[in-house]
């Protein structure tokens, strides 16, 4: 039962930390900041939210900075938005799946150009 219970929360949370960045937080380096995962501990008092922002490296770590500024901004909307005992404390993670993912269609297409088409 609480690994369902932490579940509807990290989706609850994606949910909101995700409107949060969108609406409520006004700083231009996380314009392109999108909320892939969030996993919460069982007893629920941790949230590791994975972001991917878009850009260069100095953007990314731009970025992280400017959430790690926004996190007790955030936590204390949560608190509000959630309506549980205790706002979990936020961690962010930089997720590079999506640039991963971009790099390995990148290298098929230049692989499909590569090979001959009528074999």
């Amino acid at each position: 039962m609480p690994q369902r219970r932490a579940e509807r929360v990290s989706h609850a949370i994606h949910r909101e930390v995700s409107d949060l960045l969108q609406r409520e937080v006004n700083d231009p380096r996380l314009d392109m900041a999108t909320v892939t995962r969030v996993d919460v501990s069982h007893d629920l008092r941790y949230a590791k939210i994975h972001v991917s922002i878009l850009g260069d490296e100095e953007q990314m770590q731009d970025g992280m900075k400017a959430l790690r500024r926004a996190a007790r901004f955030l936590r204390k909307e949560l608190a509000g938005r959630l309506g549980l005992r205790f706002a979990p404390e936020i961690q962010f993670a930089l997720d590079r799946s999506i640039e991963k993912a971009d790099r390995v269609l990148r290298l098929l297409k230049e692989i499909e150009k590569e090979e001959p088409t009528g074999q």
